[in-house]
């Protein structure tokens, strides 16, 4: 990437490039047809003054200015035309959502000139109980994964075959939530466990290919990327996590990688 006031290198070594500024802006200096995967844990734009429930413990969902806008749809819009743009022809996309967002996202994907190749459902194995009482405890995320239309798109069936005692993997993952030892440099609201960004990396790229996270918090997918060898760009618009993206990054020793099924 060339250098630009709109933002600043935070950590480069042969393979990653950690960046902090705003990634709308930075996407925009990305040349076309460059990027491989992208796994994007967009904003889910819940920062409405509610309540939440961590560690058994009512709090406040607001998690920072990050997750606030007045126009969700032409946030998530503008982000993926941009990813368009920048993926290689045969390139694809993960994108992250709950409830609250994924039917946006998986709406504009179809609008726009995209092909959805599957709906993931990630399933937490242990999911904070729903303190209202008054509907079901919520306990998946959803992971869309889509390409190009006239794309093709990488898929390791054999790898993914072979880790899954020989049977075809489905579209339902199980994990805990994101543990203690993932957090040992701190923590991020919405991070993600180790073992599922890996799984994406390994059943839809190659070594060598270059992955970007526009939305990397606090790194998981460049730790998952550097354990795979792959190239990888975070891009974050908070210093904090961006500080505890390079702490995992530069520490892949103490690297705790959990169970996924």
């Amino acid at each position: 990437m060339e250098k630009n006031k709109n933002y600043s290198l935070v950590y480069e070594d042969a393979d990653s490039q950690l960046v902090l500024g705003d990634s709308l802006k930075i996407l925009s200096l990305i040349p076309d047809n460059k990027i491989d995967v992208i796994i994007a844990d967009l904003p889910y734009f819940l920062s409405n003054g509610g309540f939440s429930n961590s560690g058994g413990k009512v709090v406040s969902v607001n998690k920072g200015n990050w997750d606030k806008t007045d126009d969700p749809e032409k946030f998530y819009s503008t982000f993926l035309e941009e990813a368009y743009r920048i993926l290689k022809k045969d390139g694809t996309i993960w994108v992250f959502g709950t409830m609250h967002n994924i039917y946006t996202l998986g709406y504009l994907l179809n609008k726009g000139n995209w092909k959805i190749l599957n709906n993931i459902t990630w399933q937490k194995s242990n999911p904070a109980p729903n303190l209202s009482r008054r509907m079901f405890t919520h306990s998946t995320e959803t992971a869309i994964w889509a390409k190009k239309k006239h794309g093709y798109q990488t898929f390791n069936y054999d790898l993914m075959r072979s880790i899954n005692n020989n049977k075809q993997m489905k579209d339902v993952w199980i994990t805990s939530n994101t543990s203690r030892s993932e957090k040992m440099f701190g923590k991020h609201p919405t991070q993600k466990p180790i073992a599922l960004i890996q799984r994406i990396i390994v059943a839809s790229s190659q070594q060598g290919d270059l992955i970007l996270d526009p939305f990397v918090g606090s790194g998981t997918t460049m730790v998952a990327s550097k354990l795979l060898k792959r190239q990888s760009i975070g891009i974050d618009i908070e210093s904090q996590y961006i500080e505890i993206a390079k702490k995992r990054i530069t520490n892949l020793d103490k690297v705790y990688v959990g169970k996924i099924i």
